[in-house]
């Protein structure tokens, strides 16, 4: 019995552990080098900014859903028409979604570490390229 107490106490620490990361990088929303701004729309047609990182493969723009966080990737997925802010400049794009080798080849140039993952509460990883409307 005292065993099962630990496990349930070192599980309950370990979610409060992902639930304030995933809090406060919701909150703050941090910005640095090839951080894009997707504007996606909701089913009432209220617009949505979120804080992304901007990943390249190929010469196409990516990015990730990388939380558990992610209306805008639902949004986007419902009404792929969104809008990026990168480099202080707007485009409108398409949202397509990422499978298949696509996904893989830009999983495999743009891996997470062990770090970031345990964090996060190892969510799985979707990639949407912002194809140029």
């Amino acid at each position: 019995m005292r065993a099962l107490k630990r496990i349930a106490i070192a599980i309950a620490v370990y979610v409060a552990i992902v639930v304030t990361f995933e809090s406060l990088i919701g909150f703050f929303q941090p910005a640095g080098e090839g951080t894009l701004v997707i504007t996606t729309t909701d089913e009432s047609g209220g617009r949505h900014d979120r804080v992304v990182s901007g990943l390249e493969s190929q010469g196409q723009l990516y990015v990730a859903a990388n939380h558990w966080p992610r209306a805008w990737y639902e949004q986007a997925l419902q009404r792929p028409e969104v809008e990026v802010r990168l480099n202080g400049e707007r485009s409108a794009r398409l949202a397509v979604p990422v499978t298949g080798e696509e996904h893989d080849r830009v999983e495999a140039e743009h891996r997470h570490g062990l770090a970031f993952r345990f964090l996060t509460g190892f969510p799985p990883r979707y990639f949407l390229r912002l194809a140029p409307r």
